[in-house]
């Protein structure tokens, strides 16, 4: 019987040919100076280049590696199939550009933080450094926050950024629930982690701001809003319940 990993990294990746080779020298690096187990998920996605070839050449040299391709698209989609597919006991959603140096994951796990059965990065907690972010991002950023803590989640800072840590039986649970498959999908996410009474700590990071970001502020905000009124929805229909 294989031992099951202490964690999971799930790396969702759509179009990330060039970003993701040192990605995962990066994260494979770290990883050979830990103790103990892991597996690497690159979950690929309606990519038009050769973002899944990249993650095969891994699989092929290390076992600890897999690659999922999805023909449909959608950021939420890649990590609910990555989380419900890990096996490990800690399930690490990671953004492929590694905007938080990777360095920083043992943080997130027992026993250097037991508080919080799911643990956000946040580059709004007291002790967060940001590093090179323009100003116009930054405010925009805060501006969307506001409306996310107004309308679904109050009390959390910084819902949106790509790291977040969940113990197996929690994602398990939230996971099978979500519905939203787009870039709002870490609201829902976290707004039925609420709902099934699940302790949310938001911890302190170094972030870099990434210029190649996919995101398109206006566009992705107005989707945003659509998709919180589907939640809310959602769980008056008793969706997030069954």
């Amino acid at each position: 019987m294989a031992i099951q990993p202490l964690l999971s990294i799930i790396i969702p990746a759509y179009n990330e040919a060039n970003r993701l080779p040192g990605t995962l020298a990066k994260i494979h690096a770290f990883l050979q100076q830990q103790t103990y187990q892991t597996e690497i998920i690159v979950v690929e996605n309606g990519s038009h280049d050769r973002t899944f070839e990249v993650a095969q050449e891994y699989v092929q040299n290390y076992p600890q590696y897999r690659a999922i391709h999805l023909e449909a698209r959608g950021k939420g989609l890649a990590v609910q199939a990555g989380m419900l597919q890990a096996r490990g006991q800690y399930r690490f959603m990671c953004d492929a550009d590694l905007s938080m140096p990777i360095t920083e994951i043992n943080r997130f796990l027992p026993p250097l933080l037991e508080n919080g059965e799911i643990v956000i990065a946040s580059r709004e907690a007291p002790g967060s450094v940001r590093y090179n972010e323009p100003d116009y991002r930054h405010w925009g950023g805060r501006a969307i926050n506001l409306l996310i803590r107004t309308l679904a989640l109050p009390g959390l800072n910084d819902t949106q950024c790509g790291f977040k840590m969940f113990h197996a039986d929690i994602a398990e649970d939230i996971f099978q629930r979500q519905t939203i498959l787009n870039w709002s999908f870490d609201i829902e996410v976290l707004y039925i982690a609420r709902l099934r009474g699940y302790r949310i700590f938001e911890l302190p990071i170094p972030w870099y701001f990434n210029p190649e970001t996919k995101l398109n502020p206006l566009k992705d905000a107005f989707h945003m809003l659509i998709d919180i009124l589907t939640m809310h929805r959602n769980r008056l229909r008793g969706l997030y319940n069954k």
